[in-house]
């Protein structure tokens, strides 16, 4: 598979990235645990099909110290005993605000109030920003058909 376009070394792409990625760096330092950030856009890339994201994402949780199991297991985390009350509840609202088009109503109102149950404000505004921006990253890569598997921790920082 090759990509359509050299997105990563178009200058307009590169601007458009750069405001991207400093939402994402933003999003990195904030109170919701980094555990939890890596699950979720796993499990929002692998939902949108991104295997650019999902590559990228599941090798930097790997670099973190996340084990194999659960990141093996993220896909059917519903069935899976290796996540927390709030991870789950974290997982939740991200596979409901990744279907958004599929969801009629988009994230439930008891999802909401689960994950409240284990967020504060601040750690709530991470996770619904988080949702969007890696939706925006799957967004890109699936369209331009970003080819996966060549990713090294960071080597995009």
């Amino acid at each position: 598979m090759e990509a359509r376009v050299d997105y990563f070394g178009n200058p307009l792409a590169g601007k458009v990235l750069r405001h991207i990625n400093s939402a994402s760096k933003i999003l990195s330092e904030s109170a919701l645990p980094a555990a939890t950030q890596e699950l979720v856009k796993i499990r929002a890339s692998q939902i949108n099909g991104c295997g650019f994201c999902t590559d990228m994402h599941t090798k930097d949780a790997a670099h973190a110290g996340e084990t194999q199991q659960r990141l093996n297991l993220v896909a059917a985390w519903r069935e899976a005993t290796v996540f927390t009350e709030a991870e789950r509840a974290a997982l939740e609202v991200a596979e409901q605000g990744t279907r958004i088009a599929d969801a009629s109503g988009g994230v439930t109102d008891e999802a909401w109030a689960n994950a409240a149950k284990h967020y504060d404000e601040d750690q709530l505004v991470a996770l619904l920003s988080l949702i969007a921006v890696i939706n925006a990253y799957n967004r890109i890569n699936v369209i331009n058909q970003q080819p996966a598997g060549d990713y090294q921790p960071g080597m995009f920082g």
